[in-house]
């Protein structure tokens, strides 16, 4: 009994040339990074306001805006 492996071709980030191209990415990271800080940090407080909606949009995505399971006063329309 023989147990032959089907080929499975490598990731492309497994080959040589990824390997290359994901060193090169992390260092052009490292230098911008790096010489760019303070334009970095400087733009930190706006991107924060940014992104303000976009977790109430996310966050608050999952309720649908429907009121299922909520009382509507004394009268007891809704229990």
């Amino acid at each position: 009994m023989t147990t032959e492996h089907p080929f499975r071709p490598r990731s492309f980030f497994r080959s040589p040339v990824g390997l290359v191209l994901l060193g090169f990415l992390a260092i052009a990271a490292f230098f911008l990074l790096t010489e760019h800080t303070a334009h970095v940090f400087g733009a930190l407080p706006y991107l924060l306001v940014l992104l303000c909606p976009l977790l109430h949009w996310f966050l608050h995505g999952r309720h649908r805006g429907g009121h299922a399971g909520h009382d509507h006063g004394p009268q007891g329309r809704e229990r």
